[in-house]
């Protein structure tokens, strides 16, 4: 019976030795992956360093497979369908038209975008007006998401947007 090592059964190892095979690993476990998946668990799995994760990822996003781009997110990446394809996607997924966001959503989420980390307080000074529903709606929706609190007086809650807002607005990265 194959032993295991880290989690990976010896009789299916195959150790990426060149950039080509590594782009080829990594555009696999991005394809099968539910998630976004961290540079350094990439790494562990695919037994390269994180340097040689960074490099494939690299390659993959100036070439992407047909229909697909890779996101970024610090130290986290994501195969997604490209925008041209979201009428398509859509249609086989049976919804006529996505939910849209409400000006105020879009203006909060923009400040966040731009600003991330940024409080609430900070959100509203920017805007002029209270921002309290559309930071929820838009918390329902996964677009923004609490990332820490403030070293300052009563810790405030910082905000930073997600993979779903790049994935909703067709960015590959910040």
């Amino acid at each position: 019976m194959a032993s295991e090592r880290n989690g990976i059964a010896e009789g299916i190892r195959a150790p990426a030795s060149d950039g080509v095979d590594l782009v080829a690993h990594l555009t696999a476990l991005l394809y099968v992956a539910d998630e976004p998946l961290e540079l350094a668990s990439l790494a562990r799995v695919l037994e390269v360093a994180p340097l040689e994760v960074e490099r494939a990822a690299s390659l993959l996003a100036a070439r992407p497979p047909a229909g697909l781009i890779l996101q970024r997110h610090g130290k986290q990446l994501q195969l997604a369908t490209a925008p041209a394809s979201a009428v398509y996607i859509q249609r086989l997924r049976g919804r006529a038209e996505a939910q849209r966001l409400s000006r105020a959503a879009l203006e909060v989420l923009s400040v966040v975008a731009y600003r991330q980390p940024t409080t609430r307080a900070e959100i509203d000074s920017v805007r002029g007006v209270n921002s309290d529903h559309a930071l929820e709606t838009l918390l329902a929706r996964g677009l923004v998401v609490e990332v820490g609190r403030r070293d300052s007086v009563g810790r405030p809650v910082l905000f930073g947007i997600t993979l779903a807002f790049l994935q909703l607005a067709g960015l590959r990265s910040v």
